[in-house]
Protein backbone atom coordinates (compact mmCIF):
# COMPACT_ATOMS: atom_id res chain seq x y z
CA UNK A 1 0.00 0.00 0.00
CA UNK A 2 1.49 3.33 -0.61
CA UNK A 3 1.95 5.63 1.98
CA UNK A 4 2.21 8.92 -0.01
CA UNK A 5 -0.36 10.19 1.69
CA UNK A 6 0.20 9.96 5.13
CA UNK A 7 2.76 10.65 7.45
CA UNK A 8 5.27 8.31 9.69
CA UNK A 9 4.70 9.22 13.76
CA UNK A 10 5.40 7.32 16.46
CA UNK A 11 5.76 4.03 14.34
CA UNK A 12 2.77 4.02 12.45
CA UNK A 13 1.59 5.83 9.19
CA UNK A 14 -1.28 8.09 10.38
CA UNK A 15 -3.42 10.62 8.23
CA UNK A 16 -2.79 13.94 8.74
CA UNK A 17 -4.60 15.94 11.24
CA UNK A 18 -6.14 18.51 8.59
CA UNK A 19 -6.54 16.69 4.96
CA UNK A 20 -4.40 18.60 2.46
CA UNK A 21 -2.62 17.18 -0.28
CA UNK A 22 0.19 18.89 -2.75
CA UNK A 23 0.73 17.25 -6.68
CA UNK A 24 3.86 15.79 -7.16
CA UNK A 25 5.59 16.40 -10.46
CA UNK A 26 7.97 14.31 -12.40
CA UNK A 27 10.20 17.21 -13.87
CA UNK A 28 10.60 14.75 -17.30
CA UNK A 29 6.61 15.57 -18.15
CA UNK A 30 5.73 18.30 -16.21
CA UNK A 31 2.79 15.72 -15.16
CA UNK A 32 2.13 14.95 -11.45
CA UNK A 33 2.49 11.61 -10.77
CA UNK A 34 1.33 11.30 -7.29
CA UNK A 35 0.48 13.51 -4.22
CA UNK A 36 1.21 13.54 -0.52
CA UNK A 37 -0.27 14.79 2.16
CA UNK A 38 1.14 18.14 3.65
CA UNK A 39 1.11 18.72 7.15
CA UNK A 40 0.74 21.55 9.46
CA UNK A 41 1.59 22.61 13.04
CA UNK A 42 -0.85 19.86 14.64
CA UNK A 43 1.37 17.00 12.71
CA UNK A 44 4.43 18.65 14.40
CA UNK A 45 3.12 18.86 17.47
CA UNK A 46 2.07 15.23 17.55
CA UNK A 47 5.53 14.10 15.95
CA UNK A 48 7.75 16.03 18.16
CA UNK A 49 5.76 14.46 21.20
CA UNK A 50 6.43 11.12 20.32
CA UNK A 51 10.25 12.01 19.84
CA UNK A 52 10.04 13.37 23.07
CA UNK A 53 8.64 10.52 24.74
CA UNK A 54 11.01 7.95 22.71
CA UNK A 55 14.33 9.72 24.04
CA UNK A 56 13.43 9.01 27.39
CA UNK A 57 14.52 5.58 26.79
CA UNK A 58 16.65 5.58 23.53
CA UNK A 59 18.75 8.21 24.72
CA UNK A 60 19.90 5.27 27.48
CA UNK A 61 20.36 2.49 25.17
CA UNK A 62 23.76 0.84 25.10
CA UNK A 63 26.06 2.45 21.41
CA UNK A 64 25.50 -1.56 21.27
CA UNK A 65 22.41 -1.77 21.01
CA UNK A 66 22.14 1.27 18.46
CA UNK A 67 24.95 -0.10 16.07
CA UNK A 68 23.05 -3.50 15.82
CA UNK A 69 19.43 -1.14 14.45
CA UNK A 70 21.80 0.88 12.51
CA UNK A 71 23.30 -2.11 11.00
CA UNK A 72 19.82 -3.62 10.26
CA UNK A 73 18.94 -0.57 8.70
CA UNK A 74 21.42 -0.16 6.23
CA UNK A 75 20.19 -4.50 5.68
CA UNK A 76 16.86 -3.18 5.01
CA UNK A 77 17.97 -0.55 3.10
CA UNK A 78 19.85 -2.80 0.52
CA UNK A 79 17.01 -4.54 0.09
CA UNK A 80 14.81 -1.36 -0.99
CA UNK A 81 17.44 0.08 -3.10
CA UNK A 82 15.90 -0.46 -6.31
CA UNK A 83 12.62 1.40 -4.90
CA UNK A 84 14.95 4.30 -3.84
CA UNK A 85 16.33 4.83 -7.01
CA UNK A 86 13.11 4.64 -8.84
CA UNK A 87 11.58 6.98 -6.43
CA UNK A 88 14.43 9.54 -7.13
CA UNK A 89 13.98 9.25 -10.86
CA UNK A 90 10.19 9.84 -10.52
CA UNK A 91 10.78 12.76 -8.44
CA UNK A 92 13.73 14.73 -9.80
CA UNK A 93 13.81 13.61 -13.26
CA UNK A 94 17.30 11.70 -12.62
CA UNK A 95 18.47 9.33 -15.20
CA UNK A 96 18.22 6.05 -13.87
CA UNK A 97 21.79 5.00 -13.86
CA UNK A 98 22.72 8.20 -12.21
CA UNK A 99 19.95 7.83 -9.02
CA UNK A 100 21.20 4.13 -8.35
CA UNK A 101 25.01 4.66 -8.96
CA UNK A 102 25.33 8.53 -7.03
CA UNK A 103 21.79 8.87 -5.60
CA UNK A 104 20.38 5.86 -3.67
CA UNK A 105 24.28 4.98 -3.05
CA UNK A 106 24.98 8.39 -1.35
CA UNK A 107 22.46 6.90 1.37
CA UNK A 108 23.98 3.62 1.23
CA UNK A 109 27.24 5.17 1.61
CA UNK A 110 26.21 7.22 4.22
CA UNK A 111 25.03 4.52 6.47
CA UNK A 112 28.05 2.38 5.89
CA UNK A 113 30.38 5.59 6.89
CA UNK A 114 28.56 6.29 10.33
CA UNK A 115 28.50 2.15 11.16
CA UNK A 116 31.99 2.43 10.44
CA UNK A 117 32.90 5.54 12.72
CA UNK A 118 30.20 4.58 15.15
CA UNK A 119 32.44 1.29 15.98
CA UNK A 120 35.30 3.27 17.16
CA UNK A 121 33.54 6.08 18.82
CA UNK A 122 34.52 6.99 22.20
CA UNK A 123 31.36 8.61 24.23
CA UNK A 124 33.43 9.41 27.14
CA UNK A 125 37.64 10.53 28.24
CA UNK A 126 39.26 10.92 31.40
CA UNK A 127 40.87 14.18 32.27
CA UNK A 128 42.36 13.78 35.36
CA UNK A 129 39.82 13.54 37.73
CA UNK A 130 37.48 14.93 35.46
CA UNK A 131 34.94 12.67 33.37
CA UNK A 132 34.01 13.92 29.76
CA UNK A 133 31.33 12.38 28.43
CA UNK A 134 29.28 12.76 25.34
CA UNK A 135 25.42 12.73 25.24
CA UNK A 136 22.38 12.86 22.75
CA UNK A 137 21.60 16.12 22.73
CA UNK A 138 17.66 15.67 22.29
CA UNK A 139 14.84 15.84 19.85
CA UNK A 140 16.12 16.99 16.39
CA UNK A 141 14.25 18.58 13.68
CA UNK A 142 16.15 17.42 10.28
CA UNK A 143 15.23 19.64 7.42
CA UNK A 144 16.31 18.09 4.09
CA UNK A 145 16.58 19.51 0.05
CA UNK A 146 15.33 17.85 -2.77
CA UNK A 147 18.65 18.24 -4.65
CA UNK A 148 20.23 15.37 -3.17
CA UNK A 149 17.34 13.57 -0.47
CA UNK A 150 19.06 10.03 0.50
CA UNK A 151 22.28 11.73 0.48
CA UNK A 152 20.63 14.38 2.95
CA UNK A 153 18.05 12.54 4.92
CA UNK A 154 20.58 9.65 5.74
CA UNK A 155 23.78 11.80 6.72
CA UNK A 156 21.47 13.35 9.13
CA UNK A 157 19.20 10.60 10.31
CA UNK A 158 22.22 7.43 10.83
CA UNK A 159 24.51 9.93 13.07
CA UNK A 160 21.31 11.10 15.42
CA UNK A 161 20.52 7.64 16.10
CA UNK A 162 24.06 6.84 16.44
CA UNK A 163 24.02 9.66 19.14
CA UNK A 164 20.82 8.19 20.55
CA UNK A 165 18.95 11.51 19.27
CA UNK A 166 15.17 10.64 18.14
CA UNK A 167 14.06 12.53 15.04
CA UNK A 168 11.20 14.59 13.33
CA UNK A 169 12.11 14.55 9.26
CA UNK A 170 10.77 16.53 6.77
CA UNK A 171 12.12 16.16 3.21
CA UNK A 172 11.43 18.54 0.96
CA UNK A 173 7.76 18.91 -0.88
CA UNK A 174 9.44 18.76 -4.09
CA UNK A 175 10.91 15.80 -4.02
CA UNK A 176 9.04 13.65 -1.03
CA UNK A 177 9.02 10.29 -2.41
CA UNK A 178 11.82 8.29 -1.82
CA UNK A 179 11.97 9.95 2.20
CA UNK A 180 8.73 7.76 2.11
CA UNK A 181 10.58 4.67 0.96
CA UNK A 182 13.06 5.65 3.48
CA UNK A 183 10.34 5.78 6.44
CA UNK A 184 9.28 2.39 5.62
CA UNK A 185 12.69 0.87 5.25
CA UNK A 186 12.99 2.53 9.37
CA UNK A 187 9.85 0.49 9.81
CA UNK A 188 10.83 -2.96 8.08
CA UNK A 189 14.52 -2.35 10.13
CA UNK A 190 12.10 -2.26 13.70
CA UNK A 191 13.29 1.01 14.56
CA UNK A 192 11.72 2.00 17.62
CA UNK A 193 8.20 4.04 18.26
CA UNK A 194 8.76 7.64 18.43
CA UNK A 195 12.50 7.29 17.61
CA UNK A 196 12.33 8.36 13.87
CA UNK A 197 9.00 10.02 12.65
CA UNK A 198 8.29 11.68 9.38
CA UNK A 199 6.21 15.17 8.44
CA UNK A 200 5.56 16.27 5.13
CA UNK A 201 4.73 19.49 3.67
CA UNK A 202 6.16 23.32 3.01
CA UNK A 203 8.84 25.18 4.54
CA UNK A 204 6.71 27.57 6.37
CA UNK A 205 3.78 25.27 7.54
CA UNK A 206 6.31 22.84 8.67
CA UNK A 207 9.88 23.18 8.60
CA UNK A 208 9.40 26.77 10.27
CA UNK A 209 7.32 25.55 12.98
CA UNK A 210 9.53 22.31 14.17
CA UNK A 211 12.39 24.93 13.80
CA UNK A 212 10.93 26.89 16.66
CA UNK A 213 8.94 23.80 18.31
CA UNK A 214 9.90 24.39 21.99
CA UNK A 215 10.53 20.78 22.61
CA UNK A 216 12.80 20.43 19.67
CA UNK A 217 16.47 20.49 20.80
CA UNK A 218 18.42 20.96 17.40
CA UNK A 219 17.58 21.37 13.90
CA UNK A 220 19.66 20.35 11.28
CA UNK A 221 19.06 21.76 8.11
CA UNK A 222 20.18 21.68 4.24
CA UNK A 223 19.59 24.25 1.77
CA UNK A 224 19.62 27.67 0.66
CA UNK A 225 21.08 30.08 2.31
CA UNK A 226 17.75 31.91 2.26
CA UNK A 227 15.99 29.53 3.19
CA UNK A 228 18.71 28.76 6.22
CA UNK A 229 18.89 32.27 7.42
CA UNK A 230 14.99 32.31 7.66
CA UNK A 231 15.19 28.86 10.02
CA UNK A 232 17.95 30.03 11.91
CA UNK A 233 15.92 32.89 12.93
CA UNK A 234 12.54 30.78 14.06
CA UNK A 235 15.12 28.54 16.12
CA UNK A 236 16.84 31.55 17.92
CA UNK A 237 13.69 31.77 20.80
CA UNK A 238 14.18 28.89 22.21
CA UNK A 239 18.13 29.18 21.82
CA UNK A 240 18.43 25.61 20.25
CA UNK A 241 21.38 24.26 18.37
CA UNK A 242 21.10 25.24 14.29
CA UNK A 243 23.52 23.24 11.99
CA UNK A 244 23.03 24.31 8.61
CA UNK A 245 24.26 23.36 5.45
CA UNK A 246 23.61 26.03 2.88
CA UNK A 247 24.80 27.29 -0.30
CA UNK A 248 27.90 27.36 -2.64
CA UNK A 249 29.70 29.05 -5.33
CA UNK A 250 32.44 26.85 -5.87
CA UNK A 251 35.59 27.87 -7.52
CA UNK A 252 37.83 24.85 -9.69
CA UNK A 253 41.39 26.41 -10.01
CA UNK A 254 42.97 24.99 -12.84
CA UNK A 255 46.72 25.86 -12.27
CA UNK A 256 49.24 26.56 -15.41
CA UNK A 257 51.04 23.10 -14.80
CA UNK A 258 47.83 20.65 -14.30
CA UNK A 259 46.79 18.09 -17.32
CA UNK A 260 44.89 20.61 -18.99
CA UNK A 261 42.87 18.40 -21.37
CA UNK A 262 41.14 16.57 -18.14
CA UNK A 263 41.09 18.99 -16.00
CA UNK A 264 39.20 21.15 -18.14
CA UNK A 265 36.80 18.14 -19.44
CA UNK A 266 36.39 16.68 -15.66
CA UNK A 267 35.46 20.26 -14.66
CA UNK A 268 32.77 20.26 -16.78
CA UNK A 269 31.37 17.33 -15.92
CA UNK A 270 31.80 17.55 -12.68
CA UNK A 271 29.84 21.20 -12.79
CA UNK A 272 27.22 19.76 -15.08
CA UNK A 273 27.04 16.24 -12.49
CA UNK A 274 23.39 16.00 -10.91
CA UNK A 275 22.08 18.64 -13.95
CA UNK A 276 24.32 21.12 -12.04
CA UNK A 277 22.29 21.13 -8.74
CA UNK A 278 24.74 20.32 -6.52
CA UNK A 279 25.87 22.86 -3.42
CA UNK A 280 28.97 22.19 -3.61
CA UNK A 281 29.23 21.74 -7.51
CA UNK A 282 32.42 23.09 -9.42
CA UNK A 283 30.64 26.54 -11.09
CA UNK A 284 33.48 29.03 -10.90
CA UNK A 285 36.00 27.64 -13.73
CA UNK A 286 39.56 29.52 -12.59
CA UNK A 287 42.32 28.96 -15.83
CA UNK A 288 45.48 31.00 -16.83
CA UNK A 289 44.73 34.30 -18.99
CA UNK A 290 46.89 32.87 -21.76
CA UNK A 291 45.14 29.60 -21.85
CA UNK A 292 41.39 30.71 -21.63
CA UNK A 293 40.48 30.17 -25.51
CA UNK A 294 42.36 27.01 -25.02
CA UNK A 295 39.99 26.06 -21.80
CA UNK A 296 36.79 27.68 -23.86
CA UNK A 297 37.26 25.26 -26.26
CA UNK A 298 37.82 21.86 -24.42
CA UNK A 299 34.78 23.00 -22.45
CA UNK A 300 32.72 23.35 -25.48
CA UNK A 301 33.52 20.12 -26.69
CA UNK A 302 32.59 18.61 -23.17
CA UNK A 303 29.75 20.58 -22.51
CA UNK A 304 27.93 19.44 -26.27
CA UNK A 305 28.93 15.52 -25.44
CA UNK A 306 25.96 15.34 -22.62
CA UNK A 307 22.64 13.34 -23.88
CA UNK A 308 19.60 15.34 -22.13
CA UNK A 309 16.76 13.54 -22.39
CA UNK A 310 14.21 10.79 -20.98
CA UNK A 311 15.50 9.57 -17.60
CA UNK A 312 14.42 6.32 -18.42
CA UNK A 313 16.59 5.90 -21.59
CA UNK A 314 20.20 4.71 -20.91
CA UNK A 315 21.28 7.08 -23.30
CA UNK A 316 20.85 9.82 -21.22
CA UNK A 317 23.19 11.28 -18.87
CA UNK A 318 21.30 14.66 -18.34
CA UNK A 319 18.08 15.19 -16.97
CA UNK A 320 15.76 18.38 -15.93
CA UNK A 321 15.94 20.59 -13.64
CA UNK A 322 13.32 20.02 -10.86
CA UNK A 323 10.56 22.38 -11.23
CA UNK A 324 9.67 25.06 -13.37
CA UNK A 325 10.56 27.48 -10.74
CA UNK A 326 14.08 26.44 -10.79
CA UNK A 327 14.09 26.44 -14.59
CA UNK A 328 12.89 29.72 -14.47
CA UNK A 329 15.55 31.00 -12.57
CA UNK A 330 18.68 29.51 -14.61
CA UNK A 331 16.89 30.60 -17.77
CA UNK A 332 16.98 34.31 -15.77
CA UNK A 333 20.65 33.54 -14.81
CA UNK A 334 22.05 32.35 -18.46
CA UNK A 335 19.91 35.79 -19.78
CA UNK A 336 22.02 38.36 -17.09
CA UNK A 337 24.99 36.73 -18.33
CA UNK A 338 24.41 37.24 -21.64
CA UNK A 339 23.16 41.36 -20.66
CA UNK A 340 26.12 41.38 -18.75
CA UNK A 341 28.66 40.80 -21.50
CA UNK A 342 29.91 37.05 -20.87
CA UNK A 343 30.70 34.89 -24.15
CA UNK A 344 28.21 32.22 -24.59
CA UNK A 345 30.45 29.18 -25.69
CA UNK A 346 27.56 27.04 -25.98
CA UNK A 347 24.26 26.18 -24.54
CA UNK A 348 21.73 29.47 -23.95
CA UNK A 349 18.29 30.07 -23.58
CA UNK A 350 15.78 27.71 -24.05
CA UNK A 351 15.35 23.78 -23.98
CA UNK A 352 17.81 21.91 -26.05
CA UNK A 353 16.32 20.97 -29.42
CA UNK A 354 13.82 18.62 -30.08
CA UNK A 355 12.47 18.54 -26.16
CA UNK A 356 9.15 20.91 -26.03
CA UNK A 357 8.71 19.77 -22.67
CA UNK A 358 10.62 19.15 -19.15
CA UNK A 359 12.52 21.11 -17.09
CA UNK A 360 15.52 20.57 -19.61
CA UNK A 361 17.93 23.19 -19.64
CA UNK A 362 20.80 23.72 -22.58
CA UNK A 363 24.10 22.64 -21.13
CA UNK A 364 25.52 25.46 -20.72
CA UNK A 365 29.65 27.18 -20.83
CA UNK A 366 30.06 30.98 -20.48
CA UNK A 367 33.75 32.19 -21.54
CA UNK A 368 34.99 35.71 -20.62
CA UNK A 369 33.36 35.90 -17.00
CA UNK A 370 34.57 38.55 -14.61
CA UNK A 371 34.63 37.71 -11.11
CA UNK A 372 31.72 40.93 -10.66
CA UNK A 373 29.11 39.65 -13.12
CA UNK A 374 26.02 38.05 -11.81
CA UNK A 375 26.57 34.43 -13.07
CA UNK A 376 29.84 34.19 -11.16
CA UNK A 377 28.42 35.34 -8.03
CA UNK A 378 24.89 33.76 -7.21
CA UNK A 379 24.27 30.22 -7.23
CA UNK A 380 22.53 29.06 -10.66
CA UNK A 381 21.92 25.08 -9.77
CA UNK A 382 21.68 24.33 -12.84
CA UNK A 383 24.14 23.16 -15.54
CA UNK A 384 25.77 26.06 -16.16
CA UNK A 385 29.72 27.15 -15.90
CA UNK A 386 31.08 30.21 -15.75
CA UNK A 387 35.06 30.47 -17.07
CA UNK A 388 37.05 32.98 -14.96
CA UNK A 389 40.61 34.30 -16.35
CA UNK A 390 43.38 34.84 -13.75
CA UNK A 391 47.05 36.02 -13.74
CA UNK A 392 48.92 34.61 -11.09
CA UNK A 393 48.38 31.91 -8.38
CA UNK A 394 48.00 35.08 -6.48
CA UNK A 395 45.16 36.30 -8.10
CA UNK A 396 43.20 33.02 -8.17
CA UNK A 397 43.47 32.22 -5.02
CA UNK A 398 42.28 35.67 -4.60
CA UNK A 399 39.53 35.44 -6.93
CA UNK A 400 39.00 31.92 -5.40
CA UNK A 401 38.11 33.19 -1.49
CA UNK A 402 36.04 36.32 -3.05
CA UNK A 403 32.87 34.82 -2.39
CA UNK A 404 30.15 34.88 0.27
CA UNK A 405 30.27 31.13 0.35
CA UNK A 406 32.75 29.09 1.39
CA UNK A 407 31.41 25.55 0.83
CA UNK A 408 33.61 23.93 -1.38
CA UNK A 409 36.85 24.40 -3.65
CA UNK A 410 38.93 22.56 -6.31
CA UNK A 411 42.65 22.39 -7.63
CA UNK A 412 44.05 20.92 -9.96
CA UNK A 413 47.88 20.57 -10.74
CA UNK A 414 50.28 18.07 -11.00
CA UNK A 415 52.49 19.08 -8.50
CA UNK A 416 50.84 17.64 -5.45
CA UNK A 417 53.16 20.11 -3.18
CA UNK A 418 51.55 22.83 -4.97
CA UNK A 419 47.83 21.54 -4.78
CA UNK A 420 48.26 21.43 -0.96
CA UNK A 421 49.66 24.50 -0.61
CA UNK A 422 46.63 26.18 -2.37
CA UNK A 423 44.20 23.80 -0.51
CA UNK A 424 45.47 25.32 2.79
CA UNK A 425 44.67 28.94 1.20
CA UNK A 426 41.26 28.32 0.42
CA UNK A 427 38.68 29.26 3.04
CA UNK A 428 36.11 26.35 2.26
CA UNK A 429 35.09 23.44 4.15
CA UNK A 430 36.03 20.85 1.16
CA UNK A 431 39.02 21.28 -0.92
CA UNK A 432 39.08 18.64 -3.25
CA UNK A 433 42.44 18.06 -5.55
CA UNK A 434 42.67 16.36 -8.61
CA UNK A 435 39.19 14.94 -8.92
CA UNK A 436 39.23 12.48 -6.13
CA UNK A 437 36.66 9.85 -5.55
CA UNK A 438 33.54 11.02 -3.08
CA UNK A 439 34.58 10.08 0.38
CA UNK A 440 31.86 10.02 2.95
CA UNK A 441 34.63 9.69 6.05
CA UNK A 442 35.35 13.36 4.99
CA UNK A 443 33.78 16.17 6.62
CA UNK A 444 30.78 18.05 5.32
CA UNK A 445 30.51 22.13 5.61
CA UNK A 446 30.66 25.28 4.84
CA UNK A 447 32.81 28.20 5.79
CA UNK A 448 30.86 32.16 5.66
CA UNK A 449 27.47 31.84 4.27
CA UNK A 450 27.78 28.35 3.17
CA UNK A 451 26.67 27.11 7.01
CA UNK A 452 27.87 25.76 9.81
CA UNK A 453 28.56 22.28 11.34
CA UNK A 454 29.66 19.38 9.87
CA UNK A 455 28.02 16.56 8.40
CA UNK A 456 29.34 12.59 7.47
CA UNK A 457 30.86 10.13 10.06
CA UNK A 458 31.99 10.93 12.97
CA UNK A 459 31.74 14.32 12.14
CA UNK A 460 27.85 13.95 12.09
CA UNK A 461 27.26 12.17 15.55
CA UNK A 462 29.11 14.54 17.05
CA UNK A 463 26.89 17.53 15.78
CA UNK A 464 24.09 15.52 17.75
CA UNK A 465 25.74 15.13 21.21
CA UNK A 466 26.38 17.71 24.06
CA UNK A 467 29.28 17.75 26.00
CA UNK A 468 28.89 17.08 30.04
CA UNK A 469 32.19 17.84 32.13
CA UNK A 470 31.45 15.56 35.70
CA UNK A 471 34.04 17.16 37.79
CA UNK A 472 35.47 15.50 41.08
CA UNK A 473 34.33 12.02 39.47
CA UNK A 474 37.75 10.36 40.66
CA UNK A 475 40.42 7.91 39.03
Amino acid sequence: MSHHEEFYINGEWVSPVSPKTLDVINPATEEAFTRISVGSAADVDKAVAAAKTAFETFSRTTPAERLALLKRIHEVYLERFEDIARAVSAEMGAPLAFARDAQAWSGRGHLESTIKAFETYEFSEKRGTTTVVKEPIGVCALITPWNWPLNQIVCKVAPAIAAGCTVVLKPSEIAPISGIVFAEVMHEAGVPKGVFNLVNGTGPDVGQVMASHPDVDMVSFTGSTRAGIIVAKAAADTVKRVAQELGGKSANIILPDADFETAVTKGVRGCFSNTGQSCDAPTRMLVPRDRHDEALAIAKITAEEFRTGDPNSEDTNLGPVVSDVQFGKIQGLIEKGIEEGATLVTGGLGRPDGLNRGYYVRPTVFGNVTPDMTIAREEIFGPVLSIISYEDEEDAIRIANDTVYGLAAYVQSTDIERARRVASRMRAGSVYLNYPAWDTMASFGGYKQSGNGREYADFGIHDFLEIKSIVGFGD
